[in-house]
């Protein structure tokens, strides 16, 4: 007995034309891919610079609208562009000895942070690597960074002027005594959390020490190094802005300390505002190379 083809089975062959004739218009975008990524990176800047900026109109308001034109206290930001003008406008002139603008104040301070922090920066990563790889040095030295590294800056400066006698090796140790412990600590959690996979690797390859430092050790550790590096530099900077107000001569922090006997508070509100943009730079710096050096996965 012969069945009747059911209708499914003759509507079958037409789906395949129907599905093929189906067309989805492309998207704006595929048409013209430079204008669709152009305008998601200015969406992207936007995002990024337009809070900050109607916060900090917020803030400048409220702080003029409190304070007026008052003389007494904090002086408004009108007041601030009346007294410093010179200061804001032209941060480069140069009269000799401190008569300075802040740029080369800042250019000063930078460079006893640079040096300073360079040394804390090797030396701090030497020795995390030792306390993390060995359990003998990790016992023996960790209570002593513990306890060191909640000294602050400026209990550093006597010892340091006692030993150098000088104003700028006192302010370089003062940097790198502050900012070398936190390197030291994460580089050794860095060093501690490297998973064992890695450390089967290295057997199994019979890596040699310098092998294992380069090849395991160091790329593993590269996150934990770069969190510890942003806090410190951070650190280097608070130290040398307290360190320099002490000591004198050409930098932000004598800068400050020398305007306030002045009685200048708008020079130092300025000088502040210098002072947190210099630093922020300084951390989003250390933070881009972090980034660069391992490939996305340092702590952002």
């Amino acid at each position: 007995m012969t069945y009747p083809k059911p209708d499914f089975a003759e509507a079958a062959p037409v789906a395949a034309p129907v599905k093929a004739s189906v067309a989805v218009p492309p998207p704006a975008a595929a048409k013209n891919p430079g204008g669709g990524g152009l305008g998601r990176r200015a969406g992207a800047v936007v995002a990024a610079v337009l809070p900050p900026t109607l916060t900090v109109l917020v803030i400048m308001a409220l702080w003029q609208g409190l304070s007026g034109d008052s003389y007494e206290g904090l002086p408004s930001p009108s007041r601030i562009w009346l007294e410093s003008k010179e200061l804001i406008v032209d941060p480069f002139y140069d009269r000799g000895g401190v008569d300075k603008g802040l740029f080369w104040h800042v250019l000063t301070s930078l460079k006893r942070v640079a040096f300073g922090f360079s040394i804390s920066a090797v030396v701090g990563i030497g020795l995390g690597v030792l306390v993390g790889a060995n359990r003998w040095a990790h016992r023996g030295l960790d209570p002593i960074f513990q306890v060191l590294r909640t000294v602050p800056p400026l209990a550093w400066l006597p010892i340091s002027l006692a030993a150098f006698h000088e104003a700028n090796p006192s302010a370089l140790f003062v940097i790198f005594v502050t900012s070398i412990w936190p390197i030291v600590i994460n580089t050794a959690v860095g060093v501690r959390n490297i998973p064992e996979d890695y450390r089967n690797v290295a057997r199994v390859l019979r890596l040699s020490p310098i092998e294992y430092f380069f090849k395991i050790l160091l790329p593993a550790t590269t996150p934990y190094i770069f969190t510890g590096l942003r806090i410190g530099v951070g650190m280097s900077w608070l130290a040398i802005v307290a360190s320099e107000m002490l000591l004198g001569g050409v930098g932000v922090g004598f800068f400050i300390w020398d305007q306030y006997n002045a009685s200048r508070i708008s020079d130092i509100v300025v000088a502040l505002a210098w002072v947190g943009l210099t630093g922020f730079a300084l951390d989003r710096i250390v933070a881009l190379l972090g980034r660069i050096v391992s490939r996305g996965d340092a702590a952002s």
